[in-house]
């Protein structure tokens, strides 16, 4: 665990980084996709929410399957890397959105999803 100063553009940048952020998803797509089908069941999501939502929020079992509805966009029941990319984009503008522009101190599990946005704020050389 590590401790972060954080405020909504360390989020929002690493978002904006195309490439980074496709990197991201991917990376937590395969980690959540436990059969390797390369589509993410609701179950599958279900059981990895926890690590999806920051902040250790506790989110009931109806909420979670409404947020997959609304992300399964062809209906399908599972996920396909764009809903999951789609899923992921609303979870970190939410974030950010949450956490506002005023610096907040954070503590960041290794596999956080702040994580990787303070590993590239870190990264990203000063303007």
């Amino acid at each position: 665990m590590s401790v972060a100063v954080v405020n909504s553009f360390t989020v929002t940048e690493f978002v904006n980084d195309k490439a980074k952020f496709e990197g991201f998803v991917k990376e937590w797509f395969a980690m959540i996709d436990e059969n390797g089908d390369g589509k993410l069941s609701c179950e599958e999501i279900r059981s990895r929410f926890g690590m999806l939502v920051p902040f250790g929020s506790e989110t009931p079992p109806q909420m979670e399957t409404e947020i997959f509805k609304r992300f399964d966009e062809d209906g399908n029941g599972a996920l396909d890397p764009n809903e999951f990319k789609s899923l992921m984009t609303e979870i970190m503008h939410a974030v950010a959105r949450g956490i506002g522009g005023s610096p907040i101190i954070v503590a960041l599990g290794t596999n956080s999803l702040l994580l990787k946005a303070v590993q590239h704020e870190l990264a990203t050389p000063s303007s």
